[in-house]
């Protein structure tokens, strides 16, 4: 294809005229299924009409997320009006040759499954082209309307569109260059936990060979939560719990309900004995939304699936920062400057020698309220990602620790790692979060990795549970999550101790 002239491809759905940028070429808000409005709204998706004539794919399409997650975010996710929410973004560097076979990432934005975009200049995928590997970069439904309990509707609706995504891209990857039998599903945070949910998912799995997962967030959520919180939310907007009733609700009715009730606030920090016997006793990850265990599209929770083997086939690139959400409770740093950790961590039912453990266990986090913080980032990720690791033991997992502290937060806080595995340095707000100079040489280091996991299946240290890539100034391999699986063990010897299964 001459690039004098805009790039075309010839889609299922029809013709798309995109955008050359440099090396390669991006095709924007391409549908992947039919707009779910009106009687479309709250059931599985459907396939994308045809078009006639050439579609203009040089912008944005609309996007699920209507109001941003909150007033300011680390990644920018701007949101687009328009009810062709399902839609997918390609970038390219060989639009129109389907010889070329390149492989291929398809992304998975995160945002609490209540927000994220995918249009964020974050997800912009130039540096992957470069090294030869297409990008795309899907929509999926949010919050209440991709998750929520309805009577009479299927449920994990967005997880559908994700399937449906996947679909698309497996039927018309090939016209822009990509190779369909090269698929890698990626996703961080709510989308670290989607692609985990896709590779236990039967319905899935033979959509693509390998899985990069991102801090993942949460778990999936048992269906007798999903209905209670479904049927709480009917009755406080005052309509029956069907599809019937809902659709009854503006756009803007159900995304004032969310923000009521949609998602539950973490333990109060304020009293740090509460906070702390909560975050490591209590049975809440924050989301309210989230793929649902529903016996069919998702026969087992995900944890449970992967300690049966399921998935074990597909390569698996998995880690985490080390920082997650230790900065939650920034604002009381001068309040609790003068408490002391271990007695707080002790009077909330860690025993003391543990509690003593734990904090010698992060000698970078010297203050009371970013270790305290530190239960936080644990709880909801580095347990969690210490088990899926011992689950896949024994099967092609490579586990990485990204270490490196931004010295605008003084952590490596919670979505600091993208910019590094995109190679995206200079992209729109990641000076706010990186400071001025981020180190090039680990963005060389990360997004080299991740485009040889993409490419040939490993990322260039060995498979191991407990070792892998520490990603900071000098990356380097090193054992992981030791103090996590000893916090682990303290913790269900409290449990046994209580009598708790």
């Amino acid at each position: 294809m001459r690039r004098s002239e805009d790039p075309r491809v010839q889609t299922g759905g029809g013709a798309v005229r995109g955008i050359w940028r440099g090396g390669s070429a991006a095709f924007l808000g391409i549908p992947f299924a039919a707009a779910p409005v009106g009687p479309l709204r709250f059931a599985a998706p459907a396939p994308a009409a045809r078009w006639d004539g050439e579609r203009d794919a040089t912008r944005p399409g609309p996007t699920p997320q209507r109001r941003p997650l909150a007033p300011v975010t680390t990644v920018p996710e701007p949101s687009v009006p328009g009810d062709d929410i399902l839609n997918a973004t390609v970038f390219t560097p060989a639009p129109g040759e389907p010889d070329r076979r390149l492989p291929v990432l398809v992304w998975i934005h995160g945002g609490g499954f209540v927000g994220g975009s995918p249009a964020s200049p974050w997800y912009d995928g130039a540096s992957f082209n470069r090294d030869g590997v297409v990008t795309v970069s899907v929509a999926y439904r949010l919050g209440f309307d991709g998750f929520g309990w309805i009577e009479d509707a299927p449920l994990n609706r967005g997880l559908l569109d994700q399937i449906a995504a996947l679909e698309w891209v497996r039927d018309n990857i090939a016209a822009f260059g990509g190779d369909p039998d090269a698929v890698t599903i990626g996703g961080q945070s709510a989308g670290g936990s989607s692609v985990l949910a896709l590779l236990t998912c039967p319905r899935a799995r033979h959509l693509f060979r390998s899985v990069v997962c991102h801090s993942a967030a949460g778990r999936t959520q048992h269906p007798a939560g999903a209905e209670r919180l479904g049927r709480e939310l009917a009755a406080a907007a005052g309509v029956p719990p069907t599809r019937a009733g809902w659709s009854t609700l503006s756009e803007d009715a159900v995304l004032d309900l969310q923000a009521r009730d949609g998602r539950r606030p973490p333990p109060d920090p304020v009293d740090p004995v509460a906070f702390a016997r909560g975050t490591l006793f209590g049975d809440d990850t924050g989301l309210a939304f989230g793929p649902v265990v529903d016996g069919d599209l998702l026969p087992h929770p995900v944890e449970e699936a992967l300690a049966r083997g399921i998935g074990a086939d597909k390569p698996l690139l998995i880690g985490a920062t080390a920082h997650e959400f230790t900065g939650e409770p920034a604002g009381l740093r001068a309040q609790l400057a003068d408490v002391d950790s271990v007695a707080v961590l002790t009077a909330a039912g860690l025993p003391a020698a543990a509690a003593k453990e734990y904090v010698a266990a992060h000698p970078e986090l010297t203050e009371p309220a970013f270790q305290l913080g530190q239960l936080r980032t644990d709880r909801l990720f580095r347990l969690p990602l210490a088990r899926f690791a011992d689950a896949r033991s024994g099967s092609r997992t490579w586990l990485y620790d990204f270490r490196w502290r931004s010295p605008a937060f003084g952590l490596s806080a919670h979505c600091l790692d993208l910019p590094f595995a995109w190679d995206l340095l200079g992209a729109v707000g990641v000076a706010d979060s990186l400071g001025a100079a981020p180190p090039q040489s680990l963005a060389d280091a990360v997004h080299g990795a991740w485009v040889r996991f993409l490419r040939d299946g490993e990322p260039g240290w060995a498979p191991a549970p407990d070792r892998g890539m520490v990603f900071d100034e000098h990356p380097s391999e090193a054992p992981l999550l030791a103090p996590e699986r000893r916090l682990a063990e303290a913790l269900g010897a409290v449990a046994g101790a209580r009598g708790v299964p």
